[in-house]
């Protein structure tokens, strides 16, 4: 009997350590998170592989998925793509298996072009297009030697946020993509946006862009908040260019910034910087917003921004600390390759894939 009760007792004490560790680990860092594009249909159960025994057993809690119109939408089939519903649910079931949130992205207002291509949305839907003058095929654009610092420089095409029009369509994939994943999150993409208030634009011109952009937050976090869900966005296009001396890529430079007493501070904000753990969570943190560091494929910044995330829930107020919710690594090469990289033996040591490495290693060590 003694045996017994000495056995029991160790379970017990093993299960109340365990719970311990996710307690310790999740009062640290609270969101430990990938970002990555969705997998093709042909390679989803790869995909579910490595989150099943790469990402769960390292604690890893929330996967953001750059979906887009990669899946197969029923509500709108001239935007889907070929990951189905089955696809999605071997995600979702893996996911939930382990208690990862998913978070699908639909990138929204800005990149709605890339280079010389105009992207599915305003293909699809021309009439949506902020700027309809804009030829890509005859513009100085980035990937055919566009340069940040010329004039005449064109980044990407942004759609119209005061078409009357254009959040019939967006709210239909909205509602289905969060539907189908199962989940209370949204990311709405939102960076990069260096189009805003066209002078063209016979509803734009002349408004503010920084009530642009808020004014197109606002729409799209009214309406997940009437479904219960919550909507992330990345963080640049609230970061004054001039004020912080970032790059003009991860700040903004018409006048965006100042939307950020204007947005609502329920969202969460995806704070990426690539070349260096700059402080701007800080900043994030004291407007109001919970927020994640985001790197990209510097193992140094990564490792930066994670002692940092966990420095400042140590050493801050009560009143701060909940903010620094953690830090979401990103991955914009596509799984495909970052599969490659994740398990081909490589020299190379500026890749995503180092980054989630080092994570995992710290992660299994705290």
């Amino acid at each position: 009997m003694r045996k017994v009760l000495i056995f029991i007792a160790c379970i017990a004490f093993n299960i109340n350590a365990f719970a311990q560790t996710n307690s310790t680990l999740d009062d640290a860092l609270p969101t430990r998170g990938l970002s990555i594009s969705a997998p093709s249909s042909a390679t989803v159960d790869e995909f579910v592989r490595f989150i099943d025994e790469e990402l769960a057993p390292a604690h890893f809690n929330l996967l953001v998925l750059l979906v887009d119109y990669k899946y197969a939408y029923e509500s709108h089939p001239e935007l889907a793509g070929d990951l189905t519903k089955a696809d999605v649910k071997k995600i979702v079931a893996v996911c939930q298996k382990h208690g990862i949130e998913i978070a699908p992205q639909i990138n929204l207002l800005g990149h709605q072009s890339w280079a010389k291509t105009t992207g599915k949305f305003l293909t699809v839907y021309p009439q949506f297009d902020e700027t309809p003058h804009v030829k890509l095929e005859e513009s100085k654009v980035l990937g055919n030697g566009g340069d940040w610092n010329d004039p005449d420089f064109f980044y990407c095409k942004s759609y119209c946020p005061l078409h009357p029009d254009v959040h019939k369509v967006l709210f239909d994939v909205i509602d289905e993509i969060t539907e189908v994943f199962e989940t209370k999150w949204f990311h709405a993409g939102m960076d990069e946006v260096t189009v805003l208030a066209d002078p063209h634009c016979p509803r734009c011109s002349g408004l503010d862009p920084a009530r642009l952009f808020a004014g197109e937050v606002w729409t799209i976090h009214n309406h997940l908040a009437q479904q219960g869900k919550r909507m992330m966005i990345w963080g640049d296009r609230l970061l004054d260019c001039k004020a912080t001396g970032y790059h003009n890529s991860e700040s903004s430079m018409n006048n965006t910034h100042q939307a950020i007493d204007l947005v609502p501070k329920d969202i969460l904000i995806c704070d990426w910087h690539y070349g260096n753990a700059h402080q701007s969570p800080v900043y994030f943190a004291i407007k109001g917003f919970d927020v994640v560091a985001c790197p990209w494929t510097d193992v140094k910044v990564a490792t930066d921004y994670l002692d940092d995330m966990l420095r400042s829930r140590q050493r801050s107020t009560k009143v701060l600390k909940p903010h620094f919710q953690g830090v979401l690594i990103t991955e914009w090469s596509g799984w495909d390759k970052f599969r490659d990289e994740y398990y081909k033996p490589s020299d190379k040591r500026e890749t995503a894939a180092a980054v989630v490495k080092m994570f995992i290693d710290r992660m299994k060590k705290m």
